[in-house]
């Protein structure tokens, strides 16, 4: 019984562990990005580090299970190597130098929604008007949507959660306010095309889902194929790093916050954070795995303003409850789905199939039938004996 449990809370634990790491994450870099580090280059370093940790795991543990390569998965993954670690990452690393951390992960609040309408224009979902849990999942979508609009449009004054150090006006804090004056100003200016870099980026994360989902039907390797996306996304990544960034010093990195930065999140946002993503989805599907993002932005938003002294506007907090709102509506919605689904798996199971048609039984049939030629055999003797 004890087995049994630990593999229903199994993946449940798995996600929840996750957005603990993508918290660390979003802090980790934006403290890279701050001190210099080029975008372009942190995403090609981030998984060149993932390809070296996860290739040999991949080599040793699906040798025998490892399926054939064909031109077709080979388009697949390539494709999957870029629409995460070349677009997505690099979106997201310029959107969140034009915000903030927090903000950053709250867009991402948005993307089981995105997931759930791209599951049902593919038939990974399906939609039942006349079913509670259908409107549900409907409705929850429209307002994890709005709450994501909300946040796009309205910025609104600061909420002061956490307020350091006293009030003791003066020189300092007038200088202080007159530097935090201009960052605001710097950050309003570009407030909005780093919010649309954040939509896009989720946008593309919820194709990532869908596709990676496609591909563990006909490549059911987790790890190989965690391994073969951070490969082809370095490859790729080089690529277009070499045609952006055209000064060759860039490339140069020490054992720093930079280093660090590459390192945490190649290893637990791009190996751990694929093929964990992986297993879990081959069981409950690209939606399941999206729902679990909201719990990200309470997370960073906690260590954004302890570590980073960020600020959090009202627009934010209002989005971020109509976003949780509408996301677990969804999740309601999907647990319903599910327990049906396993109920009629369960009575499929429990029903007896009956055959309309009797069994004929073999050994009978044969005697019949040599019954049938003896008695034939003596009929006709009886026949000559009468005539002669």
């Amino acid at each position: 019984m004890g087995g049994g449990f630990m593999n229903s809370v199994k993946p449940y634990l798995s996600m929840i562990s996750m957005q603990f790491g993508y918290a660390g994450m979003y802090i980790i870099t934006m403290v890279s990005l701050k001190h210099g580090m080029n975008h372009y280059i942190l995403a090609v370093y981030r998984h060149a580090i993932a390809t070296a940790v996860i290739a040999p795991f991949a080599l040793f543990h699906e040798r025998k299970i490892r399926p054939k390569m064909t031109f077709r998965i080979f388009l697949q993954i390539a494709l999957l190597g870029f629409i995460e670690p070349v677009l997505d990452q690099n979106l997201y690393y310029v959107g969140m130098t034009y915000t903030s951390a927090t903000f950053a992960s709250a867009t991402a609040n948005v993307l089981p929604a995105i997931t759930f309408v791209l599951a049902i224009i593919f038939r990974l979902e399906s939609v039942n008007f006349k079913k509670v849990r259908s409107i549900a999942k409907v409705v929850g979508t429209v307002i994890t949507v709005s709450g994501a609009l909300l946040m796009t449009l309205y910025k609104g004054p600061i909420v002061d959660f956490i307020k350091f150090g006293g009030g003791g006006g003066g020189e300092g804090s007038g200088d202080s306010a007159s530097h935090g004056g201009a960052g605001a100003a710097a950050m309003d200016k570009h407030w909005i095309p780093g919010t649309l870099m954040l939509l896009g980026r989720t946008f593309g994360w919820a194709g990532f889902f869908i596709l990676q989902s496609f591909t563990l039907k006909t490549y059911p390797a987790e790890l190989s194929l965690t391994a073969l996306i951070c490969l082809m996304g370095t490859l790729e990544g080089t690529a277009v790093s070499l045609v952006t960034v055209r000064d060759l010093s860039a490339w140069k990195i020490g054992f720093d916050s930079n280093l660090f930065a590459a390192a945490y999140s190649g290893v637990i946002c791009s190996g751990v954070a694929y093929y964990v993503q992986g297993v879990v989805m081959r069981e409950r599907g690209p939606v399941f795995v999206a729902t679990f993002n909201p719990l990200c932005v309470v997370i960073t938003a906690a260590l954004g303003v302890v570590v980073l002294s960020e600020s959090i506007h009202l627009g934010s907090v209002i989005g971020t409850l109509f976003i949780i709102v509408g996301l677990y509506t969804v999740v309601w919605g999907k647990g319903k789905d599910k327990r049906m689904t396993d109920d009629d798996d369960e009575m499929s199971k429990g029903l007896p199939v009956k055959s309309p048609v009797k069994p004929i039984d073999t050994d009978k049939g044969l005697a019949g039938e040599q019954e049938m030629e003896s008695k034939e055999g003596h009929e006709t003797n009886k026949v000559t004996q009468v005539e002669v």
